[in-house]
């Protein structure tokens, strides 16, 4: 089994919406294809947010995306804003290693601080979670502006 995390390429544009699809439904949110595309080529632009592939033997089982961004009270921060593993490879370090992989390339961009957040009850992930990272106890609010 050999694991391999790089940034997102072209090629992996198959291969990705399915997992960006599953990230989507699994938060119950429902997109047009046209905002897969938009989100697809921001993410190739790799100016404002910036993915991450996970690679199992050639086969891309995971993405991570994210972005950085400024701190009033700090140097900038890395914020994950999606993560996602194909359920057939759970629980071999796909998650992890992504999550690593995020936190060395915002160390090199000069991030302060990384986080991300999840809900409640994704007693999953929150269990990697709760390994590799601190829950602060904060909890989101969402004002709508549409």
């Amino acid at each position: 089994m050999t694991l391999v995390v790089a940034p997102l390429q072209a090629s992996d544009r198959t291969e990705w919406e399915p997992l960006a699809r599953g990230y989507k439904d699994f938060y119950e949110t429902v997109l047009p294809p046209e905002d897969y595309e938009r989100a697809w080529q921001r993410l190739l632009a790799a100016t404002e947010i910036h993915g991450l592939g996970a690679h199992l033997d050639g086969r891309l089982v995971g993405i991570a995306h994210y972005l950085l961004h400024a701190h009033v009270w700090q140097g900038d921060v890395c914020y994950l804003q999606d993560l996602f593993v194909d359920a057939s490879v759970r629980g071999k370090g796909v998650a992890r290693a992504l999550i690593d992989a995020v936190a060395d390339s915002g160390r090199r961009r000069g991030a302060t601080r990384y986080f991300w957040q999840t809900k409640q009850d994704n007693a999953v992930a929150r269990r990697l979670y709760d390994k590799v990272a601190v829950f602060r106890g904060f909890i989101r609010y969402d004002y709508p502006l549409e």
